[in-house]
């Protein structure tokens, strides 16, 4: 039996040595890890305990489980940096050195009800352009993105090719001049609907990302909900003290 440290959980000491064993290369991406049994064995433990530290690898991001095949070793997560500078998804994944691509799922015009038009600042049913779009990063999908925007923004927008970045195409072609946006982020629970677009199960982690754009006449021109997959991203800031 596994001697445990004064203090520390035996499914963390489980989990630090299998984590471990990923970054030493030992497991490498894509590897199938032993079953639940064989660890038990190996580390003369409960399958609880095995269970409980396959967990919390899963939720760093580290393993990924598929019902009926198995533990698999999962790829680094994709991290994005909070900056005060307005980044498109295409720039962040190039900076990234990984390449991006995204796919429309609906294009419409839609009456904006009472909520987007207090959200848009605009009239009851006035048109609205609705954008749903699955993200991707090297062929993988990783973000779930609705968009909102008022029709005389970009009056056009309905008719155009908009795989690539939304807000390059909104500069360039119907010069908006976008000056800033308000985000804020929170951890969810991936319902049915998105789970099957982002090929994860109901119930993952994930990051609900809610922004509202600004022009330069600090006018509304684009409310966005993305779902982003908690297992393939995470974001990180740069504070300093103040002295």
């Amino acid at each position: 039996m596994m001697e445990t440290k004064q203090g520390t959980s035996l499914y963390l000491i489980v989990k630090e040595k299998l984590l471990q064993l990923i970054k030493s290369g030992m497991y490498k991406i894509g590897d199938q890890m032993p079953t639940e049994s064989e660890l038990c064995k190996e580390y003369d433990v409960s399958r609880t305990t095995i269970r409980q530290a396959l967990q919390q690898l899963e939720l760093e991001g580290h393993i990924r489980r598929i019902q009926g095949k198995g533990t698999f070793i999962a790829k680094p997560k994709i991290s994005e940096s909070l900056t005060l500078n307005i980044l498109t998804f295409v720039e962040q994944m190039k900076n990234l050195g990984v390449s991006s691509q995204s796919k429309v799922l609906e294009l419409i015009l839609i009456p904006a009800d009472c909520t987007l038009a207090e959200t848009l600042n605009i009239e009851e049913k006035d048109p609205v352009i609705k954008l749903v779009r699955l993200r991707n990063a090297d062929s993988e999908p990783l973000q779930y993105v609705t968009s909102y925007l008022p029709w005389r923004v970009a009056p056009g927008l309905i008719s155009d090719d908009i795989t690539g970045s939304l807000f390059t195409l909104l500069s360039t072609k119907y010069e908006v001049k976008i000056h800033r946006s308000v985000e804020s982020i929170e951890p969810i629970l991936i319902d049915e609907l998105v789970s099957g677009f982002l090929e994860v199960p109901v119930g993952s982690p994930s990051f609900s990302l809610e922004s509202m754009t600004y022009n330069d006449k600090d006018q509304p021109i684009e409310y966005s909900l993305s779902i982003v997959r908690g297992d393939r991203f995470k974001f990180t800031m740069e504070r300093f003290l103040n002295e």
